[in-house]
């Protein structure tokens, strides 16, 4: 019974991580179709708006007591690195294509792992870096530096890596001590009154036909982020980390489907290999589990 238990947070972590990565390219997508005919910060507040309204309907007869926290500080910095992601990653999107950018901002998985180890105290064994080197290798091959993908514009998705580890490290800090309720309501919070404050100077009427895609942006944003912040609430952070690059996958998925956007051969081989890392590190994670303890 020992090893059960820890052998099921680690693959509801990994599916919890996969879905969310799923549910986040989907938002990318359809807010990718925005951008270009919105102002960037009105998107932006409505992906925010929109969870914290989700939440709150949610909420109604208990907010009272998900508000009290005793991590006010560290919501606050999660919060805004939160933010930072999503607004760095939104705005590469008028400038670089969908999968270029997430293949950029899907290094975060590197600084994940490292900073779990640096500062949560999380092992760092062999089998994670070999998931992580190989799964960036992956990545690399899907960029292929020196081929037009590290422009200026580059240092936007980077930016969103660097932010994303660190909410991603400030949610496994909380972890379990508090609920991924009192999480998803300060940074829809935050992330409301920050990008509202720019509404009056772009604000953009919305078009009525586009009316379900800026309501379908905050409920996939929504999904993604209670998903995510549950994985990371049970399972390790090396762990789930190298899973997010199944996003250079799923983005280019949605490439095909939403923008014709077919991957090339190099971006099919990269796929491969990211998808090969994630689950080499779930397997052997599985097998570390239920191997007996000397």
């Amino acid at each position: 019974m020992s090893a059960s238990l820890p052998l099921s947070r680690v693959t509801r972590g990994v599916g919890l991580m996969i879905l969310a990565i799923f549910l986040f390219t989907a938002m990318d997508a359809t807010a990718k179709g925005l951008i270009d005919r919105y102002p960037a910060p009105q998107v932006i507040w409505v992906r925010f708006a929109g969870q914290l309204l989700l939440v709150l309907l949610l909420l109604r007869h208990h907010l009272g007591a998900v508000l009290r926290t005793r991590f006010p500080v560290l919501h606050f910095w999660r919060s805004a690195s939160q933010f930072g992601a999503t607004t760095f990653f939104f705005l590469s999107l008028g400038h670089i294509g969908l999968a270029e950018a997430t293949a950029v901002a899907d290094t975060n998985p590197v600084l994940i792992t490292l900073g779990a180890a640096l500062f949560l105290g999380e092992r760092l064994g062999p089998r994670r870096i070999a998931g992580v080197v190989v799964a960036l290798a992956g990545a690399l091959i899907v960029i292929r530096p020196g081929a037009g993908v590290f422009t200026w514009a580059a240092l936007l998705p980077l930016l969103c890596a660097v932010s994303y580890a660190a909410s991603a490290l400030l949610t496994r800090k909380i972890g379990a001590q508090e609920s991924v309720w009192a999480s998803m309501v300060y940074a829809a919070l935050f992330g409301t009154l920050v990008a509202g404050a720019a509404l009056p100077f772009v604000w953009t009427p919305v078009a009525t036909a586009d009316l379900w895609k800026f309501g379908l942006i905050a409920c996939l944003g929504t999904g993604a982020q209670l998903c995510i912040i549950r994985s990371f609430s049970i399972t390790e952070a090396g762990i789930v980390a190298p899973f997010a690059y199944l996003g250079i996958v799923f983005a280019a998925f949605w490439g095909v489907v939403l923008y014709d956007q077919w991957p090339d051969r190099w971006t099919c081989i990269g796929a491969l290999v990211i998808v090969g890392a994630g689950l080499y590190v779930w397997h052997r994670e599985n097998r570390a589990l239920r191997a007996p303890e000397p």
